[in-house]
């Protein structure tokens, strides 16, 4: 049987209201800002800058030029490229032609990239050719020519040809059913999956994100999380364009880079994954830190923090590492610590407002739970509308009444939510439960230790345990010794059968360790 279901104190928001409040579409966002602060810096890069006002010609006139190019509401418009002025720009334009925005990552090869073509069958591709020399590699691959929109300096791109054979999909439907953005997104199998995530799931998203966290016109919020990935779409990018900030965009994380604008740029808000804000240390650390003392708001998401690098974040960047749970099914937030009552472990705070969640025992435990741990579902305003083409999955990741099944595997204490691995992660070791997130923050508590992954494998009548670290740069540590670590931290049943040093753990774009592909590693 499930736990009651959770919810958690609306801190002052009147959920219905703000829902109630939004607009139809993530484009009017742009709108807003133009009408409330034209002269507002709204996108800042290295090559350019454009203002509220700036940024609604923009989208009007690259809004035109899909149209003119064949573009219809119900399309699937494929945008690849890094962060830049031209992608932030094509995303809201395909908003304002009730087109659909594919956003892809540049960085993905041309074999994953050709394969969610193939799925999604878009329109036409837009690459952001001037800001992403991969975008660039790719648009030469489909022979897209390059241009640029004279009235409005959003930086060159190329556009491919139209897809005669392109169908259009059903449009002009209400926020809550009209998809915005299909975003794909591999998990934890490696096969990818199409997510249709509504104007409303990420409106809504964006207002809460930005009202939890009060950031306003005065805010520069550095976007180096990648657009294409959920996280940097709905929280970074549209929730600080939905509040009228500034937003900083960088095309991908470079270390020495991130420290300069964060200091030199007086960056108020941070949000990046682990691996960032370990990285950032290390290197900033040895010099004499990083005095980027207009930091207000440093966020930690997308994959799980350890209290080792908690600890040492709070102290580079002095003031509080939050953090928060969520994924992109979820648009993505569930979850976050309190901007006034930030988490002293690695809890991802109460439920956002206007969600709620249940703690499913798993089916293995059913004859006897002995923890408080199961599958967490959640249900709200940010539930995606469907994987795109594939009913059957998505009739098994959400329920009839709208509970979106997380794959996670989780727990509440004190209304907070804590996660502790993925169910398909899950480890039962000569009848025990062994959670891989546990193990993995047991190896990074080890100071020569940047990250780890821990995976399970069959063995007869058994599983193991099985990890893999990457070490810190200029830092050394042998299998053994980490294994006489761990073993001092895990009980016997939790400490891995073997440990594996790697000169880098396999991640995705946005960070997110591959754990699909360690188990081919592990032989």
């Amino acid at each position: 049987m499930a736990t009651p279901d959770m919810t958690t104190p609306a801190h002052g928001i009147d959920t219905d209201k703000l829902i109630a409040s939004l607009p139809e579409r993530i484009d009017a966002i742009v709108t807003r800002g133009a009408q409330a602060n034209p002269e507002h810096v709204a996108l800042r890069e290295d090559a350019r800058s454009l203002t509220y006002a700036q940024l609604e010609c923009a989208v009007d006139a690259l809004a035109a030029r899909l149209a003119a190019a064949g573009v219809r509401a119900g399309d699937r418009v494929m945008l690849t490229g890094e962060n830049s002025v031209a992608l932030v720009a094509a995303l809201f334009a395909a908003s304002r032609l009730d087109a659909w925005a594919l956003v892809a990552n540049a960085r993905l090869s041309a074999v994953e990239l050709d394969a969610i073509r193939a799925h999604a069958k878009p329109r036409i591709a837009l690459y952001t050719v001037e800001a992403s020399d991969d975008a660039a590699h790719h648009a030469k691959r489909e022979n897209a020519l390059t241009e640029s929109l004279d009235a409005t300096p959003i930086g060159a791109f190329a556009l491919g040809a139209v897809d005669p054979h392109s169908t259009q999909e059903p449009h002009g439907l209400p926020s809550d059913r009209q998809c915005a953005a299909l975003i794909y997104t591999t998990g934890t199998t490696g096969a990818p999956k199409g997510v249709m995530l509504s104007h409303r799931n990420l409106l809504f998203v964006a207002a809460i994100s930005s009202t939890l966290r009060r950031v306003g016109s005065s805010d520069r919020v550095y976007a180096v999380l990648p657009i294409s990935h959920v996280f940097g779409l709905a929280s970074v990018c549209l929730g600080s364009l939905y509040a009228g900030a500034t937003l900083r965009l960088a095309a991908r994380f470079d270390v020495e880079r991130a420290g300069a604008v964060l200091r030199d740029e007086h960056m108020t808000i941070f949000q990046g994954v682990p691996a960032m804000h370990a990285k950032l240390i290390d290197h900033f650390t040895p010099r004499g830190g990083l005095d980027a003392r207009t930091l207000r708001f440093v966020y930690c998401g997308g994959s799980p923090l350890d209290a080792s690098l908690k600890a040492a974040a709070e102290a580079f960047y002095g003031v509080p590492l939050h953090n928060g749970y969520g994924m992109t099914e979820s648009s993505p937030t569930v979850s976050n610590t309190l901007l006034d009552a930030p988490a002293r472990d690695s809890s991802v705070g109460p439920l956002i407002p206007g969600v709620e969640a249940r703690i499913v025992p798993l089916a293995h435990e059913a004859g006897g739970c002995v923890d408080d741990t199961g599958e967490l579902w959640v249900r709200g305003p940010n539930v995606m509308l469907g994987y795109y083409r594939d009913p059957v999955q998505t009739a098994a990741t959400v329920t009839p009444d709208g509970w979106l099944r997380t794959g996670d595997l989780a727990r509440f204490e004190n209304g907070n939510l804590y996660i502790v691995g993925r169910c398909k992660e899950l480890i039962i070791r000569s009848g025990f439960n062994v959670y891989p997130a546990e193990v993995e923050q047991a190896f990074n508590s080890h100071p020569a230790v940047l990250h780890s992954a821990v995976i399970g494998r069959s063995v007869q009548g058994n599983e193991e345990v099985l990890a893999f670290v990457e070490l810190r740069p200029g830092s050394t540590a042998n299998e053994r010794e980490l294994a006489d670590w761990v073993s001092e931290r895990l009980a016997p049943y939790k400490r891995p059968s073997s440990i594996r040093i790697l000169d880098a753990l396999p991640v995705s774009a946005s960070g997110k360790v591959l754990k699909h592909q360690l188990g081919k590693l592990a032989g």
